[in-house]
């Protein structure tokens, strides 16, 4: 049987210092029924040019050039132009494990899954008090709630609500996503958000999925970086803003949770994500 194609989404800024391993680990997937597609989102640095580099040598890879617009609209771009039966999301500062796609595709096809989740290591540069020059180690943890299985909309958006704010369920990069079911009920990343959403992506089609899978082993490695946007955003200066699209997304929730009739039983855990950090 021939294998479903994946159009994994690729955005791209500024990314010289990691955008090769990147892009080495997409390559060198052991499922290879892949598109690539990787937009460049006005970079400054080379990060165009090392794309370009890539795409001369596997076909697999598209580059696209756009100004500067932001990750939303990049990611709705591409998406736009993906041709697979799944969609798969990677972070240009992040890499896969060398199974990651086949495991999604495997668990998906196997159980008919509209969505599966995958835990992740968050991998930190750290260095020690009295580390050389140049010294660093890295520090790599597990994160995940879910125990393997199949999973109803019901059982999900419960687990769900036992952490509402973290990234295991709030970001992209850990999933797999029927292309049919957000181009069928006009799905976007939000280009008005400064914050979360990718967690406001989740909420719209959680409403649509039905069938859930979640792994038990990780299969994306998110490097943290004290640069990023998401490690340098909660400032006093955002705190306010932050807030405001909190409760935006509280409405989101409580939506969802009136719609599976399990708000009642909810609400408490509901109000805590407008209080809680985000797991990293």
């Amino acid at each position: 049987m021939e294998q479903p194609l994946v159009s994994v989404i690729l955005p791209v800024y500024n990314a010289s210092g990691h955008i090769a391993r990147c892009l080495e680990s997409i390559r060198r997937q052991s499922y290879e029924n892949i598109e690539m597609i990787v937009v460049n989102d006005g970079s400054k640095d080379v990060s165009l040019e090392v794309c370009q580099t890539y795409a001369r040598v596997d076909k697999r890879i598209q580059v696209i050039d756009k100004p500067n617009s932001g990750v939303s609209a990049t990611r709705n771009l591409a998406m736009e132009m993906a041709k697979g039966k799944y969609l798969q999301f990677v972070d240009s500062d992040d890499y896969l494990d060398p199974d990651a796609t086949r495991r999604l595709v495997e668990a998906a096809e196997a159980n008919q899954a509209d969505l599966v989740i995958a835990p992740y290591y968050r991998v930190e540069e750290t260095k020690p008090l009295f580390a050389k020059e140049g010294e660093s180690y890295q520090t790599i943890r597990k994160f995940g709630f879910l125990a393997e299985g199949f999973y109803d909309k019901h059982a999900f958006a419960k687990g769900l609500m036992k952490e509402p704010a973290s990234f295991y369920y709030g970001v992209m990069w850990n999933k797999l996503y029927r292309r049919d079911m957000v181009t069928g009920h006009d799905i976007q990343c939000s280009e008005e958000l400064c914050w979360s959403e990718d967690l406001l992506f989740n909420l719209e089609y959680i409403r649509y999925a039905a069938r859930f899978y979640a792994l038990a082993e990780p299969v994306y490695y998110y490097v943290k970086n004290p640069q990023s946007l998401v490690a340098t955003q909660v400032t006093l200066r955002n705190t306010f803003k932050i807030l405001s699209v909190k409760a935006s997304l509280f409405a989101y929730y409580k939506n969802l949770y009136e719609e599976l009739g399990l708000y009642e039983e909810n609400k408490l855990q509901i109000f805590k994500y407008l209080v809680a950090t985000a797991e990293a």
